[in-house]
């Protein structure tokens, strides 16, 4: 077997790498690139259990980073159990070849309770007295205590929230994705595993900030441009200026990496998820089904509560997509009407099962927004009346995915103080609540989750052994079989 390190590079498309991403590029150069058709939805976990099931999401189960769990009427995101994704791991096919096979997966999602030889995952921890605690989960269990000394702790203000991509007093703007690389090295020298999946995030959140091309170019190229290049496929467009120094962060951190497993003769593959389009327009479909006395909330403390299992529809967010749950199925072709005001794409059952969605997770209906939109999961008419979570970082609570976690809220007038104060609170053993975030979706200029018009916008694929990729092009079930070649072949 070849010992093979995955580096995924959340965001990464053919149209980012260039004159600002020299060691990506040398690396292309010397293999192969392939562009991957992005799994529906084009989000992190379904992405993710596509690559290592090699199968779509209508048989893994996964359909997005979250569902309404029909049992418990509950929504519930950013599950962390590896036994919601159904069918065989790339590393239990692997394993069946051979004995001596093993592998790492680090801060690849659902990496709880995984049959993986070692783990590493964002934990943190939840004591009685309703302190959040950061910390990681790992596997085994030893890990935790023995990476710790070398590394320090995992900074995880720098992982998600306001704080990810810029410098803080917790670290510099790619401290996780810093952090996760040496965790790659960490395990490598102490365990030398066949398969290391390694994930790094940092390019994904100021793409998300500020989009990845510059102003004007935002979302499809013009007709114009289309007719000048002969079609949609593989267009580039300016870069946006802002993400230039994340890229090039990335571009030492993943260089850095790729030298480091060849002198110990690993293979080496990029990979990413999805690629980000410019956005402008965020759809509020919760609050047009409240508005037609669909949608059900419940007053706590003076505030409003989605009440999913009383409501007759509702929509569970999730960037680009919206599952649609029909809690009254007399509903739907009113709702369809209403949905084709505002999404692109409505999917039904037929269209479910063509677009290998059809899992009984999924919503009742899919909306896919327009390219340059994206859907939020608010659902009150009252800034006011939302709830207390809407205002901090808080990815479990929240009935769908909210990209606005990473900005802090412009209306704050001495936002540093605020959350120094809110630290000391919490230092002093005090309830407090970190309400930085705002409520402006409008902040956002980047998302994913449909299947961009631009194949330069489409995930990528990339080999240092070009003879083992043999298309421009592959399905996102492909990843899986690509993976398979490199370690076999």
């Amino acid at each position: 077997m070849n010992r093979t390190a995955v580096i995924n590079v959340v965001g990464l498309t053919q149209g980012l790498i260039g004159e600002h991403t020299p060691r990506l590029a040398a690396f292309v150069k010397r293999g192969r690139l392939a562009r991957v058709a992005p799994t529906i939805p084009a989000v992190t976990c379904s992405a993710q259990s596509t690559y290592l099931t090699g199968n779509p999401p209508s048989d893994h189960g996964i359909v997005g980073n979250g569902w309404y769990n029909r049992e418990q009427a509950e929504v519930q995101f950013w599950k962390q159990s590896n036994r919601v994704v159904e069918g065989k791991k790339i590393w239990e096919h692997l394993r069946e070849r051979s004995s001596t096979f093993t592998c790492a997966k680090l801060f690849w999602w659902f990496n709880m309770y995984s049959t993986a030889d070692w783990s590493i995952t964002p934990r943190p921890m939840y004591p009685a007295d309703g302190r959040k605690v950061f910390d990681i989960y790992t596997w085994p269990p030893s890990i935790r205590n023995a990476i710790k000394p070398d590394l320090g702790e995992f900074p995880f203000p720098t992982f998600w929230g306001p704080a990810a991509g810029v410098h803080t007093p917790q670290g510099a703007p790619d401290a996780a994705s810093r952090w996760i690389a040496e965790s790659a090295k960490w395990i490598e020298s102490k365990h030398q595993p066949t398969l290391n999946l390694i994930y790094l995030p940092h390019l994904d959140y100021n793409l998300q900030r500020f989009g990845t091309c510059a102003d004007g170019a935002a979302g499809s190229p013009p007709p114009t441009a289309l007719a000048q290049a002969g079609g949609a496929h593989g267009v580039t467009r300016p870069t946006n200026p802002a993400i230039i120094p994340d890229l090039r962060a990335v571009d030492i951190i993943v260089g850095d990496l790729i030298d480091f497993f060849r002198d110990r003769l690993v293979q080496v593959v990029l990979l990413s998820e999805y690629g980000i389009t410019n956005v402008d327009t965020p759809v509020h479909l919760n609050r047009l089904f409240r508005q037609r006395g669909w949608l059900t909330v419940k007053e706590e403390l003076g505030l409003e509560l989605l009440d999913a299992g009383a409501s007759k529809v509702f929509a569970v967010a999730d960037h680009q997509i919206a599952h649609i749950y029909l809690n009254d199925p007399t509903l739907e072709e009113s709702v369809r009407r209403l949905l084709g005001e505002f999404a692109e794409t409505i999917l039904g059952k037929a269209e479910k099962a063509a677009a290998g969605i059809d899992h009984p997770r999924a919503g009742d209906l899919i909306a896919v927004a327009p390219e340059t939109a994206w859907f939020t999961y608010y659902y009150w008419l009252d800034d006011a009346r939302a709830p207390d979570f809407a205002r901090t970082v808080d990815i479990h609570r929240k009935p769908g995915y909210d990209p606005v976690e990473l900005f802090l809220d412009p209306q704050l007038k001495l936002p540093k103080l605020k959350i120094a104060w809110r630290l000391l609170q919490k230092k002093l053993g005090l309830r407090m609540l970190m309400d930085v975030i705002p409520l402006d979706a409008s902040l956002v200029r980047g998302s994913h989750g449909r299947r961009p018009a631009n194949t330069a916008d489409w995930p990528v694929f990339i080999t240092d052994r070009p003879e083992l990729l043999q298309t421009p092009q592959i399905e996102s079930t492909d990843v899986f079989h690509a993976l398979v070649r490199h370690v076999l072949h």
